[in-house]
């Protein structure tokens, strides 16, 4: 039994006329009614109770049609599915992403990709930049947003945003006062930073700016969350320099200040999107379409 047979069946079934159902085939009438014979033998039952003026369903030809039916229905909805998902419509994507993306590119991301593709699942996972390189490689995120730079041939990457960076300071800092801050009066500040191994991207742009303005940051606390970064120094252990939308998380206790005679120092936060180069899940390109474009 070939599926061609059940669409031959369906069709007289619904026409209940052995030559209109063979108009419609595209077939002679002849054929097509040997072919419902010999799906009758092959079953061993008979679908159709024929006489010389009609043709109608037996029972058994009724039950079978229903079954039919939805047969063809799944089959549709199977090349539906398909044809969907090798569009990148359809199926799952696993993004990683740096903590700090989600106080500016990530949820703009997410909504522009879900309100396109909205029967796409997406799995996050905040990772340091060092972690999704290494479960990009295993294939356990398809999708990265990190601290560039990243030196990997077998990688895409691309700059997608980038921002200034600011001075985190307790509240009750003697500088909190001011409008803006020259780095030369945090020479003898105790700093609050995130780790170098974890976002050079991030650690080394801002010991640049601190070295050009003639010091070298007292580093006493490293810590892999800007959240916690955020909350020592609410608690007067140390002062940092963060990228500027971590504002959009206020807590008490913490006041940031641009950095003063800027130039130099715009846009030194940066977060790249990675992705493998030899991958060609669809629903990867998809997301590189609304975010490169």
């Amino acid at each position: 039994m070939e599926l061609r047979h059940l669409r031959y069946f369906s069709t007289v079934a619904t026409e209940l006329h052995f030559g209109r159902a063979a108009e419609k085939l595209h077939i002679a009438q002849p054929p097509l009614s040997k072919q419902i014979k010999d799906l009758e033998v092959e079953l061993g039952f008979e679908l159709f109770a024929r006489t010389k003026r009609s043709v109608a369903l037996t029972p058994a030809g009724q039950a079978f049609l229903v079954e039919v039916t939805q047969i063809f229905q799944k089959l549709d909805r199977a090349i539906d599915i398909g044809r969907k998902t090798s569009r990148g419509e359809l199926g799952q994507i696993s993004i990683g992403f740096v903590g700090s993306a989600t106080y500016n590119i990530l949820p703009v991301m997410l909504q522009q990709f879900h309100d396109r593709y909205p029967h796409v699942r997406i799995e996050l996972h905040e990772l340091t930049t060092d972690r999704q390189l290494i479960w990009l490689r295993e294939g356990r995120i398809d999708i990265g947003l990190i601290r560039p730079p990243v030196i990997d041939t077998d990688l895409g990457s691309q700059v997608i945003f980038q921002e200034s960076l600011v001075v985190a300071l307790p509240t009750n800092h003697h500088l909190a006062v001011l409008n803006k801050i020259e780095l030369s009066s945090l020479a003898a500040e105790r700093f609050i930073l995130f780790p170098r191994q974890l976002a050079p991207g991030l650690y080394d742009p801002i010991i640049a700016i601190c070295q050009a303005a003639g010091f070298s940051p007292q580093v006493v606390q490293e810590c892999i969350q800007m959240q916690t970064i955020v909350s020592l120094v609410s608690a007067n252990m140390g002062v940092s320099i963060l990228p500027e939308s971590i504002q959009e998380a206020q807590r008490q206790g913490v006041v940031y200040k641009p950095i003063a005679a800027a130039s130099g120092t715009d846009k030194l936060a940066t977060i790249a999107i990675i992705w493998r180069l030899n991958d060609d899940l669809q629903t990867i390109n998809r997301l590189l379409e609304i975010v490169l474009n």
